[in-house]
């Protein structure tokens, strides 16, 4: 929890907050995947997130290595450590007196461990808010059914933020990122295409992501592409340049023989050199902050195909803690809140966007291994 001796200071709040605009919640718990903060944690972290995949420890060493070229240590864990400092300076300037805590699925401080900690702090109604922003099973239902697992036991009664890469907050975000990269280029990147990056997933698994209405490609691309439009759209606006776009992917895990969802970036950039583009301004909206994938995926490996191809390439900033993305997730915290007192919200979405769902489908974003695996915020079938 935030505390004044955390590593992100600020007022402890209350135990039991009076009534404000997060009633009925008492607490808001910021949920991550987590990652490794040294060499030793490494192979551990690798483990509890493919658990049950049958995956051979010695892939799991080859992935591995991707973290010890960086120090064996993830920057997500420091990048939840800042959010929540932002997170808490927003709830003190609006006067939002309510403990925030921070857990993770697949490292320290682990999910489990903090749901208690919330119940034995005397809260009951918690508001959950996962750093990730599209649906789909691995951003969204994985997420809840680890919360299930982690509330099992207790009596906590647990919400969260319905998917947000359709707020125009944190689109904000990556266009003032997009416009700051297009700058460090030539000519202020005229000639730049955009090329919007975000994580692969299989393709069965990408159809079945979303509640209908979607296309036949599934909710996450859908979602993927009216972020990666409606970027375009309003920095072609700003800059007065009619800039193209694609939308492509990076850190494909699966077996050469399971379908996945391409291009992969690599590829596309020496497609894109071989038709005559010669810069590219990679924007990867699939994270909320520099993940691995980025630093490694994007900052080491497709800089490094860039390189190779001649093409000048930047990356565009991560949403991260831009003010408009921390002020649009407490706006979604005070939404939600509406919504579980039954008042009328407004909730904002960009141009072509989608209004995401406070509780999900029964069977949207089907667990492919498990389809009856139970999880929370869901509709009751």
């Amino acid at each position: 929890m935030i505390d004044q001796d955390s590593a992100s200071p600020s007022p402890t709040p209350d135990a039991h907050p009076q009534r404000s605009e997060l009633a009925p919640y008492d607490a808001v718990i910021l949920v991550s995947f987590g990652g490794p903060e040294a060499p030793e944690d490494v192979l551990p972290f690798l483990e509890n997130v493919t658990r049950g995949r049958g995956i051979p420890r010695e892939r799991l060493a080859e992935v591995g290595k991707h973290y010890l070229l960086f120090g064996g240590r993830s920057p997500i864990n420091d990048q939840c450590r800042t959010l929540l400092g932002a997170l808490a300076e927003e709830f003190s300037r609006r006067g939002l007196r309510i403990p925030l805590y921070w857990g993770n699925r697949n490292s320290e401080p682990f999910l489990a461990d903090e749901m208690r900690r919330i119940e034995a702090d005397g809260h009951h109604r918690v508001l959950a808010v996962m750093t990730s922003a599209y649906p789909s099973y691995s951003s969204c239902r994985q997420y809840r059914e680890n919360l299930y697992d982690a509330a099992a036991g207790t009596t906590l009664d647990v919400d969260r933020l319905r998917h947000y890469a359709h707020h125009p907050g944190f689109v904000s975000a990556s266009v003032d990122a997009t416009i700051a990269a297009l700058d460090e280029l030539e000519d202020g990147g005229a000639d730049a295409r955009l090329v919007f990056v975000t994580h692969s997933i299989p393709t069965t698994m990408a159809v079945a992501s979303g509640p209908p209405p979607k296309s036949d490609e599934g909710g996450y691309v859908d979602w993927h592409r009216a972020v990666a439009a409606e970027v375009t759209r309003q920095v072609s606006e700003r800059r007065g340049v009619p800039y193209d776009h694609d939308l492509v992917y990076c850190s494909r895990s699966g077996p050469p023989t399971q379908p996945w969802l391409e291009p992969d970036v690599n590829d596309h950039l020496a497609e894109l050199t071989a038709s005559g583009v010669r810069a590219v301004v990679a924007v990867p909206i699939g994270f909320v902050s520099d993940h691995m994938e980025v630093i490694y995926d994007l900052d080491t490996e497709a800089a490094a195909t860039a390189a190779e191809l001649g093409l000048r390439f930047v990356r565009a900033a991560t949403a991260g803690v831009h003010p408009d993305f921390v002020s649009a997730l407490v706006d979604l915290m005070v939404e939600r809140a509406g919504v579980a007192r039954q008042e009328p919200v407004e909730a904002p979405v960009i141009r072509g966007g989608t209004v995401g769902r406070y509780r999900c489908l029964p069977g949207c974003c089907v667990n492919p291994r498990d389809p009856d695996r139970p999880s929370l915020c869901q509709e009751v079938a």
